[in-house]
């Protein structure tokens, strides 16, 4: 295990994610903890519940209530297909 302070870690942090993302152990020591950097895998599930508190259960009627709401709209024409980039209009 590759074990680094805040500093070192900071001076070179892309270099350190791009070694813990291919499965090298690295850790940064803080204070008396050591944090190690990993992969972790977050589906969409858990980032509804972790960002907005929303449970599987309540993300199921929210998905319901838009694929209704996306029926309604291009039956009645009022959406469109996009074929473009997302990375354009930002």
């Amino acid at each position: 295990m590759i074990t680094l302070t805040p500093t070192k870690a900071r001076a070179n942090l892309s270099s350190w994610l791009k070694k813990a993302a291919a499965g090298e152990s690295v850790a940064i020591l803080y204070h008396d903890q050591i944090i190690a950097l990993r992969p972790i895998a977050v589906e969409a599930l858990d980032y509804a519940d972790m960002e907005y508190g929303i449970n599987s259960h309540e993300m199921k009627i929210i998905e319901k209530k838009l694929s209704k709401t996306s029926r309604q709209e291009m039956l009645l024409k009022k959406s469109k297909k996009f074929a473009g980039s997302l990375e354009k209009l930002l």
